[in-house]
């Protein structure tokens, strides 16, 4: 059964290691992660879901990494130290991949023995200084915003027909061209797209996702949006109310973290 759900940044500025004095600009978003991990602990799962981008991603499937153990890996940020490992929950990971199979949707399992920031962050920063349960990571595809819904609605009934106790983190960051501090150049469609995603979230609408037009999503730089998409799925028809916790963009990059009362 799902026992808790929640939305997170990746930015790996949210580690010490690395955030170091950029951190001060964070304090919300901080704070709202601090929030997000003291649910979680208190949910008591015995696996979570991480929902975001991996190593390998495929255009035209979605995909899971089954290797033993997981590995944070954090060097492309110049962060060579952190080192932690987690181990896959193989036993719920067979169940959903059978269920998926079933069904017919597209998956792969991959072997990938590091986890990029888009689960080693949200991971190290929910479990620091504690042990965490088993992780399935969850890495979403190039198909389109129906097949994401789709996904997680199978993923939904593949946890549900599970003995365990599992939450979900989805994890992504908002628009990179929000502004002249942004990475890329700034757009319309970067302030427009973070307005429209906090008004989804905070209405938990899955349509209100599935209405954006694509070519606005794609100007607006982001990797938020699919991993939204299939978290939404999962949570569709599952009475869960939403509470945003934090949204900045200090950096011209859009943090938005929530979670989803069960």
């Amino acid at each position: 059964m799902i026992v808790f759900a929640a939305f997170m940044p990746h930015t790996p500025l949210l580690l010490e290691s690395i955030g170091k004095e950029n951190r001060r600009k964070l304090k919300k978003t901080l704070e709202a992660v601090r929030r997000v991990g003291e649910g979680l602990r208190q949910a008591a799962p015995d696996a979570v879901m991480v929902i975001s981008a991996h190593p390998t991603r495929h255009a035209d499937a979605f995909s899971i990494s089954v290797h033993d153990p997981y590995r944070a890996d954090l060097s492309r940020f110049g962060d060579l130290g952190t080192e932690a490992s987690f181990q896959p929950d193989l036993r719920l990971i067979d169940g959903i991949q059978r269920r998926l199979r079933r069904d017919g949707l597209p998956l792969t399992l991959d072997t990938d023995p590091a986890l990029d920031h888009g689960a080693s962050v949200p991971l190290l920063a929910l479990f620091a200084g504690g042990p965490a349960p088993k992780v399935v990571a969850v890495t979403y595809s190039g198909l389109d915003a129906k097949d994401h819904a789709a996904f997680g609605r199978a993923l939904r009934d593949a946890i549900e027909a599970a003995n365990e106790r599992v939450a979900v983190i989805a994890s992504g960051d908002l628009s990179h061209a929000l502004d002249d501090r942004s990475p890329v150049p700034a757009v319309p469609e970067g302030k427009a797209f973070d307005d429209a995603v906090q008004r989804a979230v905070a209405g938990l609408s899955l349509s209100q996702l599935l209405s954006l037009d694509p070519r606005d999503v794609r100007a607006a730089e982001e990797c938020a949006y699919r991993p939204l998409l299939i978290l939404f799925g999962i949570l569709d028809k599952i009475a869960a109310a939403p509470h945003v916790l934090a949204y900045e963009a200090p950096f011209g990059v859009g943090y938005l973290t929530a979670d989803f009362t069960l």
